[in-house]
């Protein structure tokens, strides 16, 4: 019972301070600093539309849900590229390792390079290039407290530079799962970004871009098939819908497909793209490791790719 009372503790908690924020929203919508925190990761999740949050069953869990990762077994890793809009580059890494049966700790790097920009003068003038990215180190624990409920927390390090300016932050996440005890449902609910900027690019401090996550996934009954859901609170923006699916019957083969409401932020005024917010992906088994891929259109923006290779060392 003390389990059930600690996520609910955290349910309320989210509740309290969405409601805090809420009023808020509107005014600072597009204002939150290291942007680059709200970019999903892994192709597996991103390919059901980045809802992963309930299921969060892989090393991805580290970004969306580190209570995740305390039910993977052995050491393990991920390595995942994306191929951002406007030329942007992307990349998360991360290592899990068991420090007793029912507890592992993580670390996770992240980044985000922009490439390079032409400098001007006042009268513009090309006087050079200059370039800018982000970095994010990241210490997560989790520990499985029963068969059915596992918790976990990462603090997190958030670095950023533009030419000779640079910013400083840091963060916490924190997570809760359930999973029934046959498999088939569960749901998690996690607080991403939850800390302050120590540092700014210029003389104002921003707000993070805090975020409350709740999700789900079912594995109906006679059927292959994984279907995912969240709920995405930005302290930042509106709430967003994501929903998912990966068809299971063909392994080593796996088929992902995805929608995410956030989607329509790429669509420009009037634009008649209808597949913002789509995402396609698919992965492969091999031995101990999958690797996977997703393809996100992103209307007026263009399209991003995502590879990740994951499994166990």
């Amino acid at each position: 019972m003390k389990y059930f009372s600690t996520i609910a503790a955290l349910i309320c908690l989210v509740v309290v301070v969405a409601a805090d924020r809420a009023e808020a929203i509107n005014s600072q919508a597009g204002t939150s600093a290291f942007s680059f925190l709200k970019i999903d990761v892994g192709a597996r999740a991103v390919g059901m539309g980045g809802a992963f949050t309930g299921l969060a069953d892989d090393e991805a869990s580290l970004y969306y849900n580190p209570s995740g990762i305390a039910a993977l077994e052995g050491n393990r890793v991920i390595f995942t590229y994306h191929n951002y809009v406007a030329d942007l580059q992307s990349g998360f890494l991360g290592y899990i390792r068991p420090v007793s049966p029912t507890r592992r700790i993580g670390l996770s790097l992240s980044y985000l390079n922009y490439g390079d920009f032409v400098q001007t003068d006042l009268s513009g003038n090309i006087t050079g290039k200059f370039s800018g990215g982000d970095l994010l180190i990241g210490v997560s624990f989790a520990e499985q407290k029963t068969e059915r409920i596992a918790y976990g927390g990462t603090l997190k390090f958030i670095y950023e530079k533009v030419q000779s300016y640079s910013a400083t932050g840091v963060a916490v996440d924190l997570g809760a799962k359930y999973v029934s005890d046959r498999g088939r449902w569960g749901g998690g609910l996690s607080i991403l970004n939850l800390g302050t900027q120590l540092s700014a690019l210029g003389t104002d401090k921003d707000r993070l871009p805090l975020m409350f996550r709740l999700g789900g996934f079912a594995k109906p009954r006679d059927l292959d098939l994984l279907l995912v859901g969240d709920m995405i609170f930005p302290a930042h923006d509106a709430v967003a819908f994501a929903l998912g699916a990966e068809y299971l019957d063909l392994k080593p083969l796996f088929l992902r497909l995805g929608w995410n409401s956030f989607g329509k932020n790429y669509r420009a005024y009037d634009s008649k793209d209808k597949v913002a917010g789509l995402s396609f992906g698919f992965g492969v088994d091999y031995k101990r490791w999958q690797i996977s891929y997703a393809y996100t259109p992103s209307a007026d923006l263009g399209s991003s790719h995502r590879i990740t290779l994951a499994g166990g060392i």
